[in-house]
């Protein structure tokens, strides 16, 4: 084998290694884990060629417009990867839930649509009771 040969052996070599890395820390090494609570607004099945559960989970509170002057809803944007999980959630629409999450630093098709993905629901708070109207006594 040649001096060049050898060195172009070499270079394929780094840039394949150094592609799995970046690959790696990308889109499969879990940034983060956690837990959020909110009221489910919604989870859908949708894609153009990889079909997957995408769900919105909204919390208590309002966070600041990025361009200032205006504020909106706390929204917690994942995705569900299992099907289990995500038939569970569909039931559970409009209801208070906790949902563990792994947070990724990119996403894949296939993964869903979010960096976050809901790994397990934690806790389904009962629906919530609706009091009847109070009667006014008039004195």
């Amino acid at each position: 084998m040649s001096v060049k040969a050898k060195i172009l052996t070499w270079l394929i070599a780094i840039v394949l290694v150094g592609g799995a890395i970046f690959f790696y820390f990308k889109f499969c090494f879990v940034l983060g884990e956690g837990v959020k609570a909110g009221e489910l607004n919604q989870i859908v099945y949708k894609g153009w060629i990889w079909k997957t559960y995408e769900g919105r989970l909204i919390q208590t509170g309002f966070k600041g417009a990025k361009g200032g002057g205006a504020i909106q809803s706390n929204e917690f944007n994942f995705s569900v990867v299992d099907k289990e999980i995500a038939d569970s959630l569909m039931h559970c629409s409009g209801r208070n839930v906790e949902l563990r999450y792994k947070e990724y630093n990119g996403m894949l098709p296939w993964r869903g649509m979010q960096k976050y993905v809901v790994s397990e629901i934690v806790r389904v708070y009962p629906e919530a009771v609706t009091s009847s109207p109070v009667e006014v006594l008039h004195i």
